[in-house]
């Protein structure tokens, strides 16, 4: 593991980008204090439409794969229709 102050790492941002690629980590350092880390950004199954989002910052892709078998067998409750809207008109009235 690599570790650099912010001014070297501005002025070789290039060649730490290399080490990372590389699969090295980078601590970055604000007056030798460590601040961040800069590590290989692993897009593995990550559609383009996401990376662009990552990209944007709207979006982090997740540390571990979603299990959607497990997410459907949470169980889920009941409202009857006018208790519902009832319940969201409630909440609009007191957002305002």
């Amino acid at each position: 593991m690599r570790s650099v102050n912010i001014a070297e790492l501005k002025n070789r941002l290039s060649k730490y980008l290399a080490f990372a690629k590389d699969g090295e980590e980078i601590v970055i350092r604000d007056r030798n204090l460590p601040v961040a880390k800069l590590v290989f950004f692993s897009p593995d199954a990550a559609s383009d439409e996401e990376l662009l989002l990552v990209a944007a910052g709207k979006m982090r892709l997740p540390k571990n794969p979603l299990k959607i078998n497990e997410l459907l067998r949470i169980p889920t409750g009941t409202v009857a229709s006018s208790d519902g809207i009832k319940a969201l008109l409630d909440d609009r009235e007191e957002g305002l």
